[in-house]
């Protein structure tokens, strides 16, 4: 009966301790604690959960202005894959993702309005079936592949095909070309492999967009807080998504482009120039695809 004992306890404590190596320390999962204080300050005196969830999310991101860009804001360990928030430094996807994760948690009490919360809609949204894992994969690496699960699950709906997008050749392969660049691929050159799998299943489904020389004609149709992703075509004429962010409509009624914008630019969040007219600030930018919010 000892021995039994004695081997419950062993078993317990191993999985104590696996449970902890699942996991990364809190400080490290969010950044940020006075920015989302003020977030939500914001948000009651403004009564935010008032409004449709798209202009919710466009008054979240329109908050956000300002917000400095940092690269790699998702490649926070080397090896355990977490749900995280930063507020102190944004890249263009994460910038879109708190602006609607935020704006989701806005459906709740607000008792509720806390950074654990905000923590399970960015979880919701940036994993494949709305469930990280722990592993590297789960997550939803590329937009085309997001707006595939988050659409199939009710989430976003994706209007480019409704907006007159096309089908181009379809390529995915930024990551596994540029794996250095990642932490957790760099540190596990196992996951390479996979990676590539995924990566194929990606690329072997429809990519559609809508060509430059059409935006100016739907921008009439696009709504605050849409997802608006850019659409790059190679030297190969392969296309993939490269870069994120969302519909602003202003109040003279023009549809502006709001992102988080590179060192080599903007440097930080900001409400860029027309849509139709960002579109031929770069000559490889083909198109975009457009998300909009249901929930």
């Amino acid at each position: 009966m000892r021995s039994c004992k004695f081997v419950v306890f062993l078993f317990l404590l191993c999985s104590v301790a696996l449970a902890s190596e699942s996991r990364l320390p809190f400080s490290t999962v969010f950044k940020g604690q006075d920015q989302f204080n003020r977030l939500v300050a914001k948000a009651k005196a403004g009564n935010w959960k008032a409004l449709p969830i798209g202009e919710r999310t466009a008054v979240v991101g329109q908050a956000l202005v300002g917000t400095r860009y940092k690269h790699f804001t998702l490649e926070i360990d080397n090896r355990v894959e977490s749900p995280s928030v930063n507020f102190q430094g944004v890249d263009c996807w994460t910038f879109f993702e708190i602006a609607l994760s935020f704006a989701r948690m806005l459906n709740e009490p607000e008792s509720n309005w806390t950074p654990e919360r905000l923590l399970h809609y960015i979880e919701m949204d940036r994993y494949r079936a709305g469930e990280c894992t722990g592993d590297y994969l789960s997550r939803l690496h590329y937009l085309e592949d997001w707006l595939y699960d988050n659409d199939r699950r009710g989430l976003v709906e994706d209007m480019t095909r409704d907006l007159g997008g096309r089908s181009v050749p379809h390529s995915a392969r930024e990551m596994s070309a540029g794996w250095r660049h990642y932490r957790y691929l760099a540190a596990n050159r196992s996951l390479l492999g996979p990676l590539s799998r995924m990566e194929a299943n990606v690329s072997s489904r429809a990519l559609y967009e809508i060509p430059k020389n059409k935006v100016a004609g739907i921008e009439s149709k696009l709504r605050s807080g849409d997802i608006i992703g850019i659409i790059s075509r190679d030297r190969r004429d392969l296309y993939s998504t490269a870069h994120v962010g969302l519909a602003l409509r202003t109040s003279d009624g023009v549809l502006h482009f709001m992102h988080a914008s590179s060192p080599s630019n903007y440097g930080r969040v900001v409400v860029d120039s027309e849509l139709s007219k960002y579109l031929y600030r770069y000559s490889s930018d083909s198109g975009i695809l457009v998300a909009r919010p249901l929930r």
